[in-house]
């Protein structure tokens, strides 16, 4: 067979199947490209899902007449000049390739004006064939108009979806790109009607924006993140801030359709990035749900490589370890503070967890004690001094009636205040077919699952005392021998510092085999060949894994559940009253072991609803 050059458009067409998989990649590049241009308004005009035309007007520094057919060459930007711009790419294009390989397979018209022109220029290309630049009346800023999508690639064109598919991967995308950009007009239109427009007047991080994207059920329970971390390697310059939102972990889906990561404004996917939230969400997650969340990581750019996917979808980072580890580390530290009593404000930012905290260290030493595993008869012989409050309702209650408050579920009827420092979750007042609490608040009323809380208050408890005494290792009355892959091998003895770390004695004994020694002593008596294998797996991949600690955590869990009170137990006032403060002291209490929540706020402006009370 004889090479050949191929001829210029032939390779544009080809380019064009990396970059252009659908009328949202043409969509995603030529709004980039008006955002690398200054632009603060941009106009979005499409018809028949984007197929038919797609227009694209911002109001950025524009093109210079004689540069127009440059600009529709591979290869030619004004985005980097060198290596040294490659490395630290801040634009959102960089490669010169969106213009020609979309002007190679549509009827492509640009047209542009420059600040202090007195008239804009087109230039018109039809499938690859440039025309002539022809003078054109046109506000400053740039147009880009695209026909007929794929007319001339007639097998790209069959494999497009029904019109309103295509219109939802671009308001998709355009919802993205409204959340990373809310200082950024957008005005989008479909067959002729308006459809969608996003106002440019709010900060990154404002509640209006994340309205407008996700809904208000996703602001009610968003977590504001912000946190700037000292983490730097030799020579790897300014550290790392990771900010946005996350849902609090009742608020769960069942895809993956509210997760959005940005790094360095540029919207991603990180297999990486995203098995460190997966991590992070891993105790308080029900099985099988998915986290929210709309998260910006800021860093170097000279620490993360953009130039790794044709459409830019995906990065490579320098220092992927260290970025997995700041993740994860930020969002259990957040998710930790997610206790019963602590609810978000309007801006999205949780309570101070040390509010929690301080009121159970305000209680009497007794009130406070609810003890992990503790028998019935242990509380009843331990009953600790009532809070002055609940004991100033059961005098009330005895001045009332002539009799004193039965022990366990009536309670008196206490007068309600508006005062504000009642604790969180306030003072019991009954408890519910021996399954719930029932608690008065300054707002309303607190029902809280008593065997879901027990158990996440046993299973904190457990994890505190083992994390207190550092892992403990078993050494194996006879070393097993095991037979990996050969890559498997050399993760184990590249990784062996990491895995004693992990309670796992191992050395590389031959090519494709490794001896192992010693396991994780809480483990011992598991699956720990399947467990080493899966560790392997993960230090491969992410270069870090909490496998071990999964497995510990799994077990604590279930120790911590047959620990915990159970339905149908009575319970006094103290008692209730010492469950109720130890919820508010312990980290991750607004969720059980399986995820489950453990609480629930009904205000008193909700109650009056059910009884159309003010109507």
């Amino acid at each position: 067979m004889t090479i050949r050059q191929l001829p210029d458009t032939l390779i544009n067409q080809i380019a064009a199947g990396e970059v252009i998989e659908r009328p949202a990649s043409v969509v995603k590049e030529l709004v980039e490209n008006a955002l690398d241009a200054g632009a603060r308004r941009i106009d979005i005009d499409l018809e028949e899902g984007g197929v038919r035309l797609i227009r694209i007007r911002d109001d950025g520094g524009g093109i210079a007449a004689d540069e127009l057919p440059l600009a529709i060459q591979r290869h030619a930007t004004s985005k980097i000049a060198s290596l040294d711009d490659l490395e630290g790419v801040a634009t959102l294009g960089f490669r010169g390739e969106a213009l020609p390989s979309i002007a190679s397979v549509s009827r492509f018209a640009l047209t542009s004006r420059r600040i202090g022109n007195d008239h804009a220029a087109t230039l018109d290309v039809e499938g690859g064939r440039i025309g002539s630049i022809v003078p054109k009346p046109h506000p400053q800023g740039t147009t880009v108009e695209v026909r007929d999508l794929f007319f001339n690639v007639p097998a790209r064109r069959k494999f497009l979806k029904a019109e309103r598919t295509e219109l939802g991967h671009i308001e998709e995308w355009l919802r993205q790109l409204a959340l990373a950009r809310p200082d950024v007009e957008l005005r989008v239109s479909h067959n002729g009607k308006p459809s969608r427009r996003w106002k440019g007047e709010g900060d990154l991080l404002s509640e209006v924006r994340l309205h407008e994207a996700l809904g208000e059920e996703f602001a009610r329970n968003a977590l504001r993140v912000d946190h700037a971390g000292g983490a730097h390697t030799e020579g790897s310059g300014q550290g790392l801030r990771l900010h946005g939102w996350i849902a609090q972990p009742a608020y769960n889906r069942a895809s993956a359709d509210q997760q959005y990561l940005y790094v360095n404004g540029r919207a991603v996917r990180d297999r990486s990035i995203a098995h460190a939230i997966k991590q992070a969400y891993a105790d308080v997650l029900f099985h099988g749900r998915q986290p929210a969340y709309v998260l910006f990581l800021e860093l170097d750019p000279r620490r993360v490589d953009v130039n790794v996917h044709p459409a830019k979808h995906e990065v490579r980072f320098r220092d992927a370890r260290l970025i997995h580890d700041f993740v994860y580390r930020t969002l259990q530290g957040a998710l930790a503070e997610t206790r019963a009593g602590t609810a978000p404000n309007a801006l999205g930012v949780p309570m101070e967890g040390a509010a929690a905290t301080n009121w159970a260290a305000s209680m009497p030493v007794g009130a406070q004690a609810f003890p992990t595993g503790a028998s019935p008869a242990f509380w009843r012989q331990e009953q600790s001094p009532l809070p002055m409050q609940v004991a100033e309702a059961r005098s009330g209650y005895a001045a009332l009636y002539g009799a004193t408050q039965p022990a366990m579920t009536s309670a008196a009827p206490m007068p309600h205040s508006a005062d504000a420092t009642l604790p969180p979750l306030g003072y019991a007042i009954a408890q519910l077919h021996g399954i719930y609490v029932l608690a008065e608040t300054a707002e309303g009323l607190i029902v809280v699952d008593m065997h879901a809380a027990h158990e996440r208050i046993g299973y904190e408890k457990l994890k505190s005392a083992h994390d207190g005494e550092g892992l403990r290792t078993q050494p194996l009355l006879v070393p097993a021998t095991l037979a990996v892959s050969e890559r498997e091998a050399e993760v184990a003895e590249r990784e062996g510092e990491t895995l004693a770390a992990l309670g796992f004695e191992v050395t590389r004994s031959g090519l494709q085999s490794l001896t192992l020694r010693s396991v994780p002593a809480l483990l011992a008596h598991g699956d720990v060949e399947a467990l080493l294998r899966d560790v392997l797996a993960d230090l491969r991949e992410h270069g870090e894994s909490r496998r071990v600690a999964a497995a510990r955590d799994e077990l604590l869990a279930t120790m911590a559940c047959h620990g915990a009170v159970r339905a149908n137990r009575r319970l006094s006032l103290p008692e209730m009253n010492a469950l109720l403060r130890e919820m508010e002291a312990t980290e991750r209490s607004g969720q059980c072991n399986h995820g489950r929540p453990t609480w629930a706020r009904f205000t008193l402006p909700e109650i009056d609803r059910w009884f159309l009370r003010g109507r």
